[in-house]
């Protein structure tokens, strides 16, 4: 049975027919996908398999306890939030399969209401845990709420556009410069959405090839490969019911686009070092500033995974198409960074937002992001000036060489540095060279630093 896209995803474990039976009724008629096992046996196959938010567990099965079975489930899904099911006296036992890692318990015979409760009480706690993931997955990337309004009337369609499709399933491509926000588009799409209580996934292509990159999107057994220390789901599983989104997909290695095809076709697909069988259902939108028609020329990407990506497009404008937008954005970041620099700087003097406005950004709105971060730690005064944005002639950010350097760590300066460089660059691989790097060094460095 699919999940409803409201509904959480449930696992209940119980030696016992009929308890199995009542389970399901009642859980099935909230909303939720509901999953049966007799045994331990029967609830790892389904565990290694398919992607759960709540299990509920008996105590005592006839061929296991819970409290030998938790460990398995915890290193095959450590996110399942697991509650015990347990008779009265045996509650002592229960306490101690919390410790382990159990979430609560439910004391035999339960109600109807106690189990809804139960259910929607943990599966609120995953979904604000993914929540978070998601926030902290946010953080530094830009005013969102600014991006998602516009004077252009070019990038208004678009986002009326965005909105109408959202409410479908089908496959999304974005097309634009690097920095014109298509991750913001995206997480946006995601929450017009009828998966937008199920989890916003991403996976950054650049960086990521071959095993590593088949490893981060359909997830690892322990030991499929040197460096594999525990079981991994990957962002497929962890997007089940919810939006993968794929960044960069021109930068997917052509070896396993194949892989990636299948998926989309039928859902289905293996983690390294295991042969079982899994399915997610997932909302796929996929961004690239590459030129994908002309790859597929090229024999770099399959024309196949084109026509199954590119179901509907989104090509969003350049900044310099949009600069009525411009004031918008820099207030936004600037009100951003007063809370995270706790600068002077309250606004822009009239001859700073005319140099914006003449500025081409390059880099576009990441590139206005961090001039916007460099002028609201420099600026002297409350109101942010020219010589505050350093802006070079050429069309990219000068460096700055009135930056006070000696209060900044080596850290701080190289963070600062790799900033500038891709918010003046045109892709990823240009910045790397810019930069004297290969490109995983830049996407380890871009982690590292929260970029």
């Amino acid at each position: 049975m699919a999940a409803d896209k409201t509904g959480g995803r449930v696992l209940v474990v119980d030696d016992e027919a009929p308890l199995l039976k009542t389970f399901r009724y009642c859980l099935e008629d909230e909303g939720h996908a509901v999953a049966t096992a007799a045994s331990g046996e029967q609830a790892m196959a389904l565990v290694r398999s398919r992607v759960f938010d709540v299990c509920f567990l008996d105590l005592n099965l006839g061929d296991t306890t819970a409290l030998e079975l938790l460990p398995a489930i915890r290193n095959a899904a450590p996110w399942l939030r697991v509650v015990i099911v347990t008779a009265h006296s045996s509650v002592d036992t229960a306490v101690q399969a919390m410790r382990a890692g159990a979430v609560d318990y439910l004391v035999k015979p339960c109600s109807p209401e106690q189990l809804r409760i139960a259910a929607a009480t943990q599966l609120h706690a995953r979904r604000l845990d993914l929540r978070l993931e998601e926030l902290e997955r946010q953080t530094g990337s830009g005013n969102d709420a600014a991006q998602l309004e516009s004077r252009s009337p070019a990038m208004a369609d678009l986002l009326d556009t965005a909105r109408q499709v959202a409410a479908s399933d089908a496959n999304i491509l974005v097309l634009g410069e690097s920095g014109t926000g298509k991750g913001v588009i995206a997480r946006a799409i995601h929450r017009w959405s009828p998966r937008h209580a199920a989890p916003f996934i991403t996976i950054n292509s650049p960086g990521l090839s071959g095993e590593l990159f088949e490893s981060e999107l359909f997830g690892h057994r322990k030991g499929a490969f040197t460096g594999a220390v525990a079981n991994s789901p990957g962002r497929v599983a962890q997007a089940d019911g919810g939006t993968l989104f794929l960044d960069e997909i021109g930068e997917v290695p052509i070896g396993l686009q194949a892989k990636l095809l299948r998926f989309l076709q039928d859902k289905q697909f293996e983690s390294l070092g295991d042969p079982v069988t899994r399915q997610a259902d997932v909302r796929l939108v996929a961004a690239t500033n590459r030129d994908l028609n002309g790859m597929v020329k090229a024999g770099t990407f399959r024309e196949d995974l084109l026509y199954r990506l590119d179901v509907i497009r989104l090509h969003l404008p350049p900044l310099r198409d949009r600069i009525d937008d411009l004031p918008a954005f820099a207030s936004g970041f600037l009100d951003e960074f007063i809370r995270i620099h706790r600068g002077r700087a309250r606004g822009f003097s009239d001859e700073a937002l005319a140099a914006l406005s003449r500025h081409r950004w390059p880099g576009n709105i990441r590139e206005l992001r961090n001039v916007i971060e460099r002028a609201s730690i420099l600026c002297r005064g409350e109101l942010i000036e020219p010589r505050d944005l350093a802006l070079g002639e050429a069309g990219a950010a000068a460096p700055s060489a009135a930056r006070p350097t000696g209060a900044m760590s080596l850290a701080a300066l190289e963070r600062e540095h790799i900033l500038a460089v891709l918010g003046a660059a045109e892709t990823l691989d240009v910045a790397a060279k810019q930069l004297g790097i290969d490109a995983s060094t830049l996407y380890r460095k871009r982690r590292q630093y929260g970029i």
